[in-house]
């Protein structure tokens, strides 16, 4: 499913305009999730940036931003503390509720974590939580500027080298970091947790892993991330934290999609409406199921193949089948088969190949033309072998009912009355 984005900006908490982007779905979101990045992290992250993707192909909408003073948002990051992080949180919240739907779940990277750990009672919306690699204490971060804390006591602020950029870092920011406990909020909340971390983070231990799930009640869950590295900055690592919280949301939040469920397989291929936009269907077809939709430009979601993209796949599936059994029961050197479709509309006048099919003789007007380009791997194959898999081409079933007069008969389906 293709996702949309959106790029917005909303009101902070200090009344800066937060730079923020909104991935989608290609249909209705399930629900949204609210992702709140690392300590002077930005909204763009690898981490941040995976896991949103992974959410929104499995039908969430995803929300993040940069912090007041980080990023692409206005104000001064000097003037921000773990208080005004976890305001522009509630403000983010909000934007959601007021614009689309409030979040069900909440995700917090590191200093995140803790962020939506402490503002997680005050979404009421909110039913699962999830924390990667987080505090159990916000004042974890001194940690990170720890030379300098002397600095900031003595003078009130001091500039410290953060991820090779510079940072102002003031006494109210550090006094603001001791007078929070997170784990007195994690005891006393009343949501579904989930807690991701790596036993090798040497950001955040994983003892802060332990306090943090001792200290929640159930529903509570801990996923080991092994072998990743604070920042999530290996991919695989990155999409099975994503994976996981998927998973685990999918337990709590309640589908607000309005998609009605697929059919079951009733007849070898049943198509049925979701209720959503006005061309977005169930394929129901055996044990598997598919989504067929129309593209943006015309109305779609562009959330799976439209008509014309599943007579291409069938033409190319079963041209691919057809020289794969010819090419086996005569035991040629064939590696590979990789069949390009693609379709349109021509005028026939303009079809020099549609002359060899009897069925267009004499046609006028436009008709449909299905090209197809064969890339045939095997380095040991003749000529005259490629010539023969090319003949053998035509001779696919798909090609022969595409290329010839089918009969569609269609009657109403039995009703029963009340």
């Amino acid at each position: 499913m293709g996702a949309r984005i959106e790029r917005i900006t909303f009101p902070g908490s200090q009344g800066a305009q937060l730079a923020a982007r909104l991935d989608l779905p290609a249909g209705p979101p399930r629900a949204f999730a609210l992702f709140a990045h690392c300590f002077t992290c930005g909204k763009d992250i690898h981490a941040a940036s995976r896991i949103a993707n992974a959410l929104t192909d499995v039908g969430y909408g995803v929300l993040r931003f940069d912090f007041t003073g980080l990023g692409m948002s206005e104000g001064e990051f000097a003037n921000t503390n773990f208080t005004s992080n976890t305001d522009d949180l509630v403000a983010a919240a909000d934007w959601l509720r007021d614009n689309h739907r409030a979040p069900q779940v909440l995700i917090g990277h590191s200093l995140g974590g803790a962020a939506v750990l402490a503002i997680a009672e005050l979404i009421p919306e909110a039913r699962a939580i999830a924390t990667i690699g987080a505090p159990s204490s916000p004042e974890h971060v001194t940690g990170v500027f720890s030379s300098s804390l002397d600095e900031i006591e003595s003078t009130g602020a001091a500039e410290v080298q953060l991820a090779g950029r510079t940072f102002t870092i003031r006494r109210q920011f550090v006094d603001d970091l001791r007078n929070h406990v997170v784990t007195e909020r994690v005891a006393t909340m009343k949501k579904a947790l989930l807690v991701l971390h790596s036993p090798i983070d040497n950001t955040v231990g994983i003892d802060n892993a332990a306090e943090i799930f001792l200290a929640a009640r159930h529903p509570k869950n801990f996923v080991s991330l092994d072998g990743a590295d604070h920042l999530l900055s290996v991919f695989p690592d990155a999409a099975f934290a994503a994976s996981m919280i998927g998973a685990f949301a999918n337990r709590y939040i309640v589908d607000e999609s309005g998609a009605l469920d697929a059919p079951r397989a009733t007849a070898p291929v049943v198509v049925a409406e979701t209720s959503q936009g006005a061309f977005l269907n169930h394929v129901v077809v055996g044990s598997h199921r598919l989504l067929a939709d129309e593209p943006e430009s015309v109305g779609g979601y562009d959330a799976g193949p439209s008509p014309y993209d599943f007579l291409g796949i069938a033409l190319g599936a079963c041209t691919s089948m057809t020289l794969r059994m010819y090419a086996d029961r005569k035991q040629l050197p064939l590696d590979q088969v990789t069949v390009e479709v693609s379709h349109g509309k021509v005028h026939a006048d303009d079809c020099d190949e549609c002359a060899a099919n009897e069925h267009l003789d004499g046609r006028s007007g436009m008709i449909d033309r299905f090209e197809r380009v064969l890339h045939i791997a095997g380095d040991d194959l003749t000529d005259a072998d490629l010539a023969k898999l090319l003949e053998i081409a035509d001779k696919c079933p798909v090609h022969r009912t595409l290329g010839s007069a089918s009969a569609v008969v269609t009657r109403l389906a039995d009703h029963v009355h009340d």
